[in-house]
This record gives C-alpha cells, structure tokens and sequence, in this order.
C-alpha cells in the first residue's frame, strides 16, 4: 500500500497546535513566535513534509551540545537546489553530534542590519548562509566572530572584506562551454536571461558567456539580453520583454532552469519553435528541466555533495578558527537535452 502523504494537519495534530498556526510557522508568519515556528520546521523535517522530506531524520538531534545555525532569506522549496543541498549538509553535522537550527532572515531584518530575534550568538556554534545575497547583511554576520560559510553570495563582495569561507558551484566554465557549443553549432546571436548583479553565480555566469563571445569575436548584443536588476521574471513579463526586441537571437543562455522554463512559454506563446528557431539554455537541472517540453538544455549541479563539502568546511572551521579563509567551487556538468537540439 503507498505511503499516504504528510500534511500540515499531520503535523498540527503532533504538536497540538492548529492547522492555521502549522501553516503560518512553515510559511515563515512573523505573526508566529521563533520558538514555535522552530518546533513545526522540526517536525516537518521528521516526518518528512514536502520540501523537508530531503532532510535526514536519524540524527536530528546532537550527540554532544553543539549547534549550527542555517541563514537564509528563502527556505528552499522542493525543486530549490538548496533542499538537495541541505539533505548532505544536516548528514554530515548530525554525524559530528551537531544540530541544525534554521532561521529566516526578514526584508525588515537586512533593512535595519539586525539578527532574527530567535538568533544566539552564544547559542551557535558555526554558521551556514544560504541565499544571502546582501553584502552589508553578509558583512554582519561574517564580523561575528563564528565560523561561517556562505554557500553562494552577494555579486559585490569583496572577497578580502568577507572574514569567512565561500563556497559556490562551478559556473563560468560550464556557461562559457554551453555558449562555445552553441557558436559552434552555428547560433550568430546568443543572448543572456537574468540579472547577473543578483548574486555571485549568476554573475559568474554572466562572465562565462561574455567569455564566450569574446573567444569567438561575437560582439555582446544588448538588445538580445534580458537583464533587468533583479525584475520578478514572470512569463507576461518576459513575453513583454520578447516583443520589445526587434529580432530574436538564435539562442538564449539562462542564468538558472526557472528562468529558462518562464522563458519557453513565453517564446511558445509567440508561436516560436524551440529548438528550430530560438535555443535555450538553463542552469541548475532542477526537476522541471526535465518536465518542460522539449527537454531542456541545462547544467546539473551536485546539491548534496556541496552540501557536505559545505559542512565539512564549517566544521573544519570550528576545529581551527585561524585556518586560511577558502573560496572554493564544486564541479558542474553541462547536460544537453532537446532544447538546443544536436550540437556537433
């Protein structure tokens, strides 16, 4: 018999408290006090809710006191390469008897530069950032004095400034070979989807299709990019974007897979065919790469891997504070489905 599936009211019912109040906690409700909000995440994770079910559950709690806190200004849902990331991560620090307390990081909270209320400088032992992509904010909680380490980062950090370790998957190689493939394959116009100043990967995407170009003395076409500061690309919006432009290039690198899908409706509303007349490129191999239709041209990202790579960096850390800070980036893999069509 399948497994029935757990819902909010499953874990309502486990804590005693309402539906609604479950909801709120796990929605990030500041209306919801930190310590009931932290109880419902933890319990989402045991009994492995939605996003939360990539989360193992041996060893949730520490074998010695210990605790690592995790920052990050969105929770990953299901298809985020974060949940994937976070799977490896919290492995490797239960194994070391640490537990993992996770905090939100609120719009009020980067504006003003304060810490989440539920945060205990003298409660943690190491910090791990994910989707922190303010550099001020970032700048904060490096000048605590814990061990941290940003997983991705802001696009203007300046490395020397950032009293911590950053790790980042391999990004401007792979943008760089997908966009030597495409040129090679014949493609006279290539654009860029996405705000390369959002954060430090995609900027570095952004420097391996420039890169590209250059190689191949294509001069960079504006008018073919997409690159608005940190615009909510939603499909209207990109259909706008495609209709401002008075040619379509012949393909278009995108800066992640939720780019590239918004992308592709947008262009099939139009009427244009993928891969016959426009190419598309993404970023990440998130699970819609491979729903979209046609398949769609991506590079895959080892989440879980960097996710204890991200933990044994921290720990390391914590073992000895004055170990040289490390800037380090985990292999990509270029994947090409249906959406480029055959590339020589």
């Amino acid at each position: 018999m399948a497994k029935e599936k757990i819902t909010i009211q499953d874990i309502a019912d486990s804590l005693g408290i309402s539906r609604n109040t479950a909801s709120k906690a796990l929605n990030g409700s500041d209306s919801i006090p930190a310590e009931t909000r932290n109880k419902v995440i933890k319990r989402a994770i045991e009994l492995k809710y939605k996003q939360f079910a990539y989360v193992e559950t041996e060893s949730l709690l520490p074998k010695n006191p210990g605790n690592i806190a995790l920052l990050t200004c969105n929770l990953p849902n299901s298809s985020h390469f974060g949940s994937f990331l976070i799977s490896g991560l919290e492995k490797r620090i239960s194994a070391e008897g640490y537990n993992l307390s996770i905090h939100i990081v609120r719009e009020a909270e980067i504006s003003t530069l304060t810490l989440p209320n539920n945060f205990e400088t003298s409660k943690v032992d190491g910090i791990i950032c994910i989707e922190m992509f303010n550099s001020q904010y970032s700048e904060l909680v490096s000048s605590l004095g814990l061990p941290t380490i940003f997983i991705d980062c802001a696009a203007d950090i300046f490395y020397p400034d950032l009293k911590a370790d950053l790790l980042l998957m391999e990004n401007e190689h792979s943008t760089y070979f997908m966009t030597r493939k495409l040129i090679e394959s014949g493609c006279q116009t290539i654009g860029f989807v996405g705000d390369y100043n959002h954060c430090k990967s995609f900027n570095e995407r952004w420097v391996g299709y420039n890169r590209a170009l250059i190689e191949a003395q294509r001069q960079l076409n504006l008018s073919h990019c997409i690159i608005d500061q940190d615009h909510f690309f939603s499909d209207s919006w990109l259909s706008e974007q495609l209709e401002g432009m008075k040619e379509l290039p012949s393909a278009f690198i995108c800066a992640n897979d939720f780019l590239a899908v918004g992308l592709m409706k947008a262009l099939k509303n139009r009427g244009v065919q993928i891969p016959g007349e426009v190419r598309v490129c993404g970023f990440d191999d998130a699970p819609e790469s491979r729903i979209v239709e046609p398949h769609l041209t991506t590079v895959h990202i080892f989440n879980n891997e960097m996710g204890i790579t991200a933990a044994e960096m921290l720990l390391s850390r914590v073992k000895d504070p004055s170990h040289p800070y490390q800037i380090t980036h985990v292999r990509t893999e270029p994947i090409f489905r249906d959406s480029t069509g055959l590339l020589e």
